[in-house]
């Protein structure tokens, strides 16, 4: 049994200096800067604004004109537009006007060069469609910089985590040594008869058990590096290894309340005011519409020439009386789009009330406990230490001894937990409070 934990010890010991090896190390900053440069959500919320952009920007053509030109060709005997395509080209002669020769003409070829131009006046309903698009836009962008604050204490946490992950690494293999040293003592007592076998094996079950929580605090070593590597966009998911160990944050206090300033927040208020935007662009849609026209127009019977011109300009007042129930469908449904925006704005603020109270009592807790965690890893401590002395002069039961030393290893990776909790609360109220 002794050489069998021998050759355990000696594994873990090779695959820890092999962990040692092949770790990064790395500080917050470092996994934050490269979250903002590589991360996917963040491009992804990136390109979204974008589209938000474009779609505003389509919306100028309600202030700026549509140009076109084109250059026709055709060849015709039909009368009316034999006798127009002279007409255009300025080539009209008196035989023209013939009888014979209108209803009967020749061929005719035609080239027309004509530039045309529409310029809107007047057009209420796109007005209002521009600035829904300009709300959504904007919305797009406070997205996008919460998507950016959220990720920002994703990484707070995903950090403390692993300073946790190699907190709990440190507590095992000092426990794990202090299995050892305890199974020595007792094979030298069992060797010289004042202990029983039994009691030697709850010893050896005692280091077993300690080697698997080991083992799980190294995978869980790996398990929080593999999720900054996944935060950074990483893809050799490499073993990181904090620039500095998990120790009690205190972040200065503030006024904790829920404020319309964040950004999140803001980004539903602005999408209610798209919706009412297009809300209002629907019921403008039953006015008429003022556009202005004009075209320039070269005529020729060869290819590319230009030798008649001519030009028109006009204005035009156009009105959809009725299409059938499509617009009034159109704008009941836009209705009821803000409508549900406003009452999704309303339960998306009641949630966040509701998580921030959560998240301040949350606070409170971890706060409590970990003064009591810190006494009671003192305590066990201590009480370890007393058992111990009596063990080694023979005044103590193993299994007594075991329990303390249990139980010491159990309140340290308490105490760790708790200060990683207290840390985490008051990350998460900095998130939930954070405005522009």
């Amino acid at each position: 049994m002794k050489k069998n934990i021998v050759v355990i010890l000696s594994c873990i010991a090779v695959f820890t200096q092999g962990l040692a090896q092949q770790t990064t190390p790395i500080s917050k900053a470092d996994v934050i800067a490269q979250v903002n440069e590589n991360n996917n959500a963040l491009k992804i919320s990136e390109q979204e604004f974008l589209e938000a952009k474009a779609d505003y920007q389509q919306t100028r053509a309600v202030f700026l004109p549509n140009i076109t030109a084109s250059h026709t060709g055709i060849v015709t005997t039909n009368p009316l537009m034999a006798f127009g395509s002279k007409l255009n080209q300025g080539i009209l002669t008196q035989n023209d006007f013939n009888p014979n020769l209108l209803n009967n003409p020749d061929q005719v070829q035609n080239f027309a060069t004509v530039v045309e131009v529409q310029q809107p006046l007047i057009n209420v309903d796109g007005i209002f469609k521009r600035k829904a698009a300009r709300a959504s836009m904007e919305a797009m962008s406070l997205k996008s910089q919460r998507t950016q604050d959220y990720l920002t204490f994703e990484v707070d946490k995903a950090y403390m985590q692993l300073q946790l992950a190699y907190k709990a690494v440190s507590v095992l293999e000092k426990a794990t040594q202090a299995a050892q040293a305890n199974l020595q003592l007792a094979q030298n007592r069992l060797k010289q008869g004042y202990l029983q076998q039994a009691d030697l094996l709850n010893v050896e079950v005692r280091v077993n058990e300690v080697q698997n929580q080991l083992q799980t605090a190294k995978s869980n070593v790996h398990n929080a590096s593999n999720y900054l590597s996944f935060l950074m966009n990483d893809k050799d998911f490499v073993v990181y290894q904090p620039s500095d160990s998990l120790s009690l944050n205190t972040i200065a206090a503030k006024a904790i309340s829920l404020s319309e300033n964040r950004a999140d927040i803001q980004a539903m208020q602005l999408a209610t005011t798209a919706y009412e935007a297009a809300n209002k662009a629907d019921k403008m849609s039953f006015l008429p519409r003022l556009n202005a026209f004009g075209s320039y127009e070269l005529y020729d019977e060869n290819l590319f020439q230009a030798s008649a011109n001519g030009y028109v300009v006009g204005a035009q007042l156009s009105w959809d009386i009725f299409k059938g129930s499509q617009r009034i469908g159109q704008y009941q449904k836009s209705k009821a789009s803000l409508e549900k925006s406003k009452q999704e704005y309303e339960q998306y603020v009641s949630q966040s009330q509701l998580e921030l109270n959560k998240a301040q009592r949350m606070l409170t807790d971890a706060e409590n406990k970990l003064k009591l965690s810190e006494l009671a890893l003192s305590q066990s401590k201590e009480a370890l230490r007393i058992r111990t002395n009596r063990f080694k002069e023979g005044l103590e039961k193993t299994s007594d001894l075991l329990n303390a030393e249990t139980q010491v290893s159990q309140k340290e990776l308490e105490y760790y937990q708790t200060i990683f909790e207290f840390n985490y609360a008051q990350a998460y109220l900095n998130y939930l409070t954070k405005t522009e």
